[in-house]
């Protein structure tokens, strides 16, 4: 194996151990901000509580995903420097302002709020927590103007063999970025929710801390249910710009081999990649072609018809991306998204009491429990199992994203094979990428291991004692108390 399978291999195992950490970032930053505000609204203590308790978990997350995310700029200039050369110049304002601005902001502000609690009044404390939600998620936005460009190149001339910057403007007015940013913030938010929502069924279903972890549960929620709706839609209209930017993606992920007017969805294929066809397909009539069009017909093209015009276009080569991991990363993401869309109505329809009070038609519609969580036990322990489930989610979509570009770093410009450094030899890489395995491996085991310490430990009083499991069911606190 040559020093470019290693590369990708290496470079792809650190994003995929970088993005388990970013989406929970993203989201946990703004829930923990918005706890904190209750409680400097509303004056109740168990808002603050709420807040330190999900902010320790934040913590823990945020620290890993720093660690990955810093090996990853490294890898640029070590392995790809062929890839910085080219590139550089595009790359360099949008990742500077991320350093520089987004993040600067936000681990400053963090360290603010972690020893601020009793030096700053309660308004200046929330104000440094919703300054660290702000900056991780700004943060993503600069990360995305870079990564979007690699997707649809906009605002360059081509210098002496490198992509030069010509108007910064179209650069971060990129049309690619006001889907992809929008479908990663939400998808950072939905991971947040069901975080919160199966941790704290966990303690629910032990009675422990109900009247804080009832609290936590209605929010995340509302949270989530919002949160994953607008993921689905968003993602739906990333798929109708994609065929137009992006065909092969659309094909691959079908597994499209011949082009079809009107298209039909493939729910499920035996695929053939070595002959381009697959052997066996349930499919929905037409209906890939109002996904994309938003109506009943119109032509989806295929990968053999788009292969031989790349091939006109750019020289001969292979244009078709990996078929068979696209089109089951893309139903794994869809499959994990729709399952969450129905845990989060079902959520919902556990506080229907609270979010329905004013609709008596609705409520006798949905008969209401006295204490609808001791009911249906069995579905309330699927909400702890259910934090895996934005994970593969998010897994799969960023494997879908970059390997659908394939066989372009920089979509028409510039080839994989072209980026790796001329260097580095295979053996190098193997050595390092044995080392990334092991270490990431076993900080991703210390990662897990705290994380689920400290969240089976629960919230802690304001003088640092762990509050002791209570029952409190005999005072049944409202759901939608806030």
């Amino acid at each position: 194996m040559d020093a470019l399978i290693f590369a990708r291999w290496q470079f792809a195992i650190t994003t995929v151990y970088h993005f388990f950490f970013v989406p929970l970032t993203l989201g946990l930053s703004v829930m923990v901000a918005i706890m904190e505000t209750l409680y400097v609204s509303r004056k109740q203590e168990v808002y603050k509580r709420m807040a330190k308790f999900w902010g320790k978990l934040f913590l823990i997350n945020f620290a890993m995903g720093v660690v990955t995310g810093i090996v990853q700029e490294f890898q640029f200039g070590m392995n790809w420097s062929e890839y910085s050369r080219f590139v550089g110049d595009i790359f360099g304002a949008p990742l500077a302002i991320e350093a520089l601005l987004a993040f600067f902001l936000e681990s400053t502000f963090l360290g603010v709020w972690i020893f601020g609690w009793e030096k700053l009044s309660p308004r200046m404390h929330a104000a440094a927590i919703w300054l660290v939600a702000i900056g991780s998620n700004v943060s993503a936005f600069w990360i995305l103007i870079a990564n979007s460009f690699m997707h649809h190149p906009v605002g360059y001339i081509i210098k002496n063999g490198r992509a030069e910057m010509a108007n910064f403007f179209q650069l971060i007015s990129n049309p690619h970025i006001f889907t992809q940013y929008p479908h990663t913030m939400l998808a950072g938010f939905t991971t947040a929710s069901f975080f919160v929502l199966g941790i704290s069924m966990y303690h629910i279903l032990r009675k422990n801390e109900i009247d804080l972890y009832k609290r936590s549960f209605q929010m995340a929620a509302i949270f989530g249910t919002i949160s994953v709706a607008l993921v689905v839609a968003v993602g739906h209209i990333q798929g109708q710009e994609l065929v137009k930017i992006q065909p092969m993606k659309i094909a691959a992920l079908e597994a499209l081999w011949e082009t079809e007017d009107p298209a039909n969805l493939s729910l499920f294929a035996i695929i053939d990649a070595n002959n381009q066809r697959n052997t066996f397909e349930i499919s929905v009539p037409r209906v890939l072609s109002f996904m994309l069009y938003n109506r009943f017909n119109g032509q989806v093209r295929g990968i053999k018809d788009l292969q031989a015009e790349y091939e006109k276009t750019y020289g001969a080569g292979d244009y078709t991306p990996p078929v068979l991991l696209n089109f089951w990363t893309f139903r794994t993401m869809v499959g994990a998204g729709f399952l969450m869309v129905l845990l989060a109505l079902y959520a919902l329809f556990l506080l229907r009491a609270e979010l329905f009070k004013s609709w008596p038609l609705v409520i006798k519609l949905l008969p209401v429990k006295t204490n609808p969580f001791e009911h249906w036990t069995l579905l309330l322990k699927l909400f702890p199992f259910a934090i895996v489930l934005p994970y593969i989610a998010n897994t799969c979509g960023w494997l879908l994203t970059e390997t659908g570009r394939f066989p372009w770093m920089v979509y028409g410009l510039f080839r994989i094979e072209e980026g790796v450094s001329p260097v580095v030899t295979s053996s190098m890489l193997r050595i390092t990428l044995i080392g990334y395995i092991l270490v990431y491996g076993f900080l991703i085991l210390v990662t897990v291991y705290l994380l689920s310490k400290y969240a089976k430990a629960g919230p802690i009083t304001v003088e640092g004692e762990v509050q002791p499991s209570q029952n409190n069911g005999d005072q049944k606190p409202s759901l939608l108390n806030m």
